[in-house]
């Protein structure tokens, strides 16, 4: 749980009584790859810290074809938060792609630390917004280049994940298909 202990910290500082109050209202969920978090037609009730593992955002697209939205790797909050904060039903799916640990707090929860945590509300604001910049500036890029470029972008931006998503789920994330994923991944070989 140190982990995000440590990641609540950069945005502002948390006595010891507070920090157990954190911890004391963690859940700890265990997802298998392909189990989801959140699904779409339902309302989000609850922020997820990925301990370990990595999430997918997707969503399917009129034609029925399932398109992945981003990736949310380890030491990040994932939550549709458009469903959690106007608890509306989620247009979208939150899918573990490995085996993934998370870290949950529930509505109740969030709202008992805000109301027993002076600056909780402060910490929440800033990881939101930071999480919101993340997106921003994960999907911005990926708009206006060629395949072969959103490609070589993808894992010079995110080395870490690279190797550790399944090739369809790349393909979706990049806008083709996973032939033509191939194909490109051949021609980098040569």
């Amino acid at each position: 749980m140190d982990g995000i202990i440590n990641y609540l910290l950069q945005y502002d500082q948390l006595n010891a009584q507070q920090i157990e109050l954190i911890k004391s209202s963690l859940r700890v969920v265990e997802l298998k790859s392909d189990e989801y978090f959140s699904e779409a037609g339902k309302i989000a009730n609850r922020i997820a810290f990925v301990n370990n593992g990595i999430l997918r955002v997707c969503y399917y697209n009129k034609e029925g074809d399932e398109i992945t939205r981003y990736f949310i790797d380890e030491l990040n909050f994932a939550v549709d938060l458009n469903s959690y904060n106007g608890r509306v039903p989620s247009t979208e799916y939150i899918q573990a792609i490995v085996p993934t640990t998370l870290l949950t707090l529930n509505r109740e929860d969030m709202q008992n630390l805000s109301n027993t945590i002076v600056n909780w509300d402060n910490i929440i604001a800033k990881v939101s917004n930071k999480a919101l910049m993340e997106k921003v500036n994960r999907i911005s890029p990926m708009l206006a280049e060629d395949a072969k470029t959103r490609y070589l972008e993808f894992f010079d931006r995110f080395p870490s994940l690279a190797n550790r998503i399944p090739l369809n789920y790349l393909a979706s994330y990049i806008g083709i298909t996973k032939n033509s994923l191939s194909r490109i991944r051949k021609e980098i070989v040569k």
